[in-house]
Formats: structure tokens, C-alpha cells, sequence
């Protein structure tokens, strides 16, 4: 699946244990104006390095996988958890301030 929105925030890079690691990035999805929806996307592991050079204000397209789990908590309710997994961002264009910032290392 892939979106197309506006980099709203880039979270920096959470080690959560010892073996796992794990960073967010969250859209601005405006499929209507009136109401925009701001959508959590998860990078896990090596993807958290794809979120390096994307910055706020960036457009962005992002392909992602749904995941679904189900969970039983000590009571026995029984929730449901989403989560959008982010395996690839492109990004269309830069803000100003990224635009400015050269790519490459001076000579």
C-alpha cells in the first residue's frame, strides 16, 4: 500500500530493548481539506534509517504494510491493535531549508 502527504513529525530513533529499535513518522493525509487526518507510520529496525533524511514540511509518497493483532489483556478483554509498517519513503519535495542542504560532502 502508499500514501501521499506532508511530513507532519519524524520521532528520533527509540531502542526499546536491547535487540529491538524503532522510530515514527507521522503524515498529514489530506484526502479532504476541510478535515486532514494525521496518520502513524512505524519504522523498525534498519528501516528507521529511511527516515534520515525526510524532515517536517517534506512531500512525501510511503509504502507501508497493514498489520493487525489481536491482544488479551489479564482480565480476558480481548483489543485490537493496527499498525503501519513503513518499508520505503520517496521524497517528492524538499522543504526550503532541505532543498538548500547539498546532498553531498563539499570538496
Amino acid at each position: 500500500m502508499d500514501i501521499k502527504g506532508k511530513v507532519h513529525e519524524v520521532s528520533p530513533t527509540l531502542q526499546v530493548t536491547d535487540s529491538l529499535k524503532k522510530r515514527e513518522l507521522i503524515v498529514e493525509y489530506i484526502e479532504n481539506p476541510q478535515y486532514p487526518e494525521y496518520l502513524k507510520f512505524e519504522a523498525i529496525q534498519e528501516r528507521c534509517n529511511l527516515l534520515d533524511n525526510v524532515k517536517v514540511g517534506d512531500d512525501i509518497e510511503v509504502f507501508f504494510n497493514l498489520k493487525g493483532r489481536k491482544w488479551t489483556d489479564k482480565t480476558g478483554k480481548v483489543v485490537y491493535f493496527n499498525t503501519l509498517g513503513l518499508w520505503k519513503v520517496n521524497v517528492l519535495s524538499a522543504t526550503a531549508t532541505a532543498a538548500a542542504t547539498p546532498a553531498y560532502a563539499a570538496p
